[in-house]
């Protein structure tokens, strides 16, 4: 490549693909052919053609993020990571949800500070406790302290998407760029999750982000081996379950310099050791960032970890509180927990649950572009050079993920529609015919999937699975319900059942009485006093089994909310 802004497709002429090189007019004035003046006429449309279609993708991803983040009432996990982050704004310690790094509620942090809520650092409670107390009974507005907390995210979300396009647009030309930025924007899991105040899209995105600056630093690695590491590091102080990413990019790093400079193996090391240096550095500052006395003030219970887990988490470089938080994660992967897919309730976990998941929850033109884009990264021949960068990394992620013990939703495996929107673009190098018409249809085809589920983007499944109103009989949990609809059944109890009596079983962090939904919980009373509305989570009544699953086998349901909560009449 002759800079490192061309692709690995060079065009005949540059920034007009398959336009070939027109020779000049003869004689001292010459007047454009009209070949030449047709040319000249694309390149100025391009110029704004590009960014101004780049504009309108990530205009309307950012209108669902938003919409879907103000109509939202909080998940699971939002509160703590909420809670946490105002823990960190108020107090500097590294007090509440030490099995986490503390970089990605640092990035909520920033639309906590905008917030500005009540906050009593005295309040004594579990990390849950703490962000309920917080959220309703501190005198704040939670929809308003939500949606600051959400903001940052969401900006993140959309900056990773140009990181997307441009890794590409370098790979593999600017239409391609184009066909990752709309797999990017159209992705239901992406949309989803990156509209929540969680960690899963930041540690995911900086990970995207790391692969393509290693790639870019093929031609300049002064300038981005450093950048990359950052990005790695930033990626790991989010969420310890990117650190199998921290091998394959430093490998991956030293292929980019030994690909430039041949049989140089002290540059190869060299750059190894500056990404895994950088990254571990990054870690460290962003505890040093909360609290730079680093004091263990953890309010769980640091569990001990014995064998050969416990000995290679003390041989980590990271500070003491990194390793306190995965010592968590050990024990949490060593708890019984409960699974659900395609109709069966399972303790324990599959190793193909998130393979299985992604097949409901991606769309369908999506899942054929990722294979048709992974076989043409392996298979044409001037494209496997960049098949390590946008395959392997997700590869390794995927794989780590799918030995875990939570099967609880893609979002542990958020990163796949990340790399492969980029993967995918790989279609649009293939020499035939069919292959940009095809292509094409296949992104509207996802468009047209993903703007059908408009507003209700965590329940997404594609058309072969029944769509959102049918995830719940395939899945749970955060793939369909993580307590997000509180506030829209408030609103359609009042609108459609005003004055009946109540009984809920709700799934989430919300408080039902702060929205007005006055309830009492049915497992609590003889089934035989249960009368009027059951209202279940339908992650609840996944796992019912007993006296809530006669309750909901002796019910006629009669509506649904948001395609998580399920309205029974008795």
């Amino acid at each position: 490549m002759a800079s490192e802004q061309q692709s690995v497709l060079e065009p005949d002429v540059p920034g007009v693909p398959g336009v070939p090189d027109l020779p000049a007019a003869p004689g001292p004035f010459p007047r454009p052919a009209p070949a030449a003046r047709l040319a000249t006429a694309l390149r100025a449309r391009r110029r704004w053609l590009v960014p101004v279609l780049a504009v309108l993708l990530l205009a309307q991803m950012a209108a669902a993020m938003v919409t879907t983040a103000v109509q939202q009432t909080p998940t699971i996990d939002e509160p703590v990571y909420v809670a946490t982050a105002t823990d960190y704004l108020h107090e500097h310690r590294l007090r509440y949800n030490t099995e986490h790094p503390p970089l990605g509620k640092l990035v909520v942090m920033a639309g906590i500070a905008v917030a500005d809520p009540h906050y009593d650092p005295s309040y004594k409670g579990d990390q849950g406790q703490v962000g309920q107390h917080l959220l309703y009974a501190s005198g704040n507005d939670p929809w308003r302290v939500m949606l600051w907390a959400r903001l940052p995210v969401i900006v993140l979300t959309l900056l990773f998407g140009l990181v997307a396009f441009a890794f590409a647009r370098e790979v593999l030309g600017t239409a391609a760029g184009l066909l990752a930025l709309a797999l990017y924007c159209f992705s239901p899991d992406v949309i989803a999750h990156g509209s929540l105040a969680t960690l899963d899209v930041p540690s995911a995105g900086f990970v995207l982000t790391s692969a393509w600056l290693v790639w870019r630093a093929r031609r300049r690695p002064r300038l981005y081996l450093p950048l990359a590491g950052a990005a790695l590091g930033a990626s790991v102080a989010t969420k310890m379950s990117a650190l199998p990413a921290l091998p394959v990019l430093v490998a991956l790093a030293v292929v980019s310099v030994w690909g430039a400079r041949p049989g140089r193996v002290l540059r190869a090391l060299a750059a190894a050791a500056v990404v895994a240096v950088t990254a571990v550095a990054v870690v460290w500052l962003s505890y040093l960032a909360v609290d730079p006395r680093l004091r263990p003030l953890s309010a769980e219970p640091v569990p001990a970890v014995p064998g050969l887990r416990g000995l290679l988490t003390d041989l980590m470089p990271f500070p003491q509180a990194y390793r306190d938080g995965m010592r968590m994660q050990f024990a949490l992967e060593d708890y019984p927990w409960q699974g659900y897919l395609f109709g069966h309730l399972y303790t324990g976990s599959r190793w193909y649950y998130l393979p299985a998941a992604l097949l409901v929850k991606t769309p369908l033109g999506m899942l054929a572009l990722w294979a048709a884009g992974a076989v043409a990264l392996v298979a044409v021949r001037r494209l496997r050079r960049a098949a390590p960068y946008l395959l392997l990394p997700p590869a390794v992620l995927l794989a780590s993920a799918m030995t875990g013990s939570r099967d609880f939703g893609t979002r542990y495996a958020v990163f796949m529609p990340m790399f492969l929107a980029v993967g995918s673009a790989a279609v649009l190098t293939v020499r035939r015919r069919w292959a940009r018409p095809v292509g094409a249809a296949l992104v509207l085809f996802v468009a047209v999937s993903s703007l059908r589920t408009f507003p209700f983007y965590l329940p997404y499944a594609n058309e072969a699975f029944g769509g959102p109103a049918k995830t719940h009989r395939w899945l749970h949990d955060s793939n369909v319900d993580w307590g997000q609809d509180l506030g829209r059944l408030a609103d359609r109890l009042r609108e459609r059942y005003p004055g009946e009596r109540i009984w809920l079983v709700y799934k989430g962090s919300g408080v039902p009485a702060y929205y007005g939904i006055h309830a009492t919980d049915p497992r609590k009373v003889p089934p035989g006093k249960v009368h009027g509305l059951l209202v279940v989570s339908d992650s609840a009544a996944a796992k019912a089994r007993g006296a809530l699953a006669e309750l909901i086998d002796t019910s006629r349901p009669v509506d649904d909310v948001g395609h998580s909560i399920t309205i029974y009449r008795r």
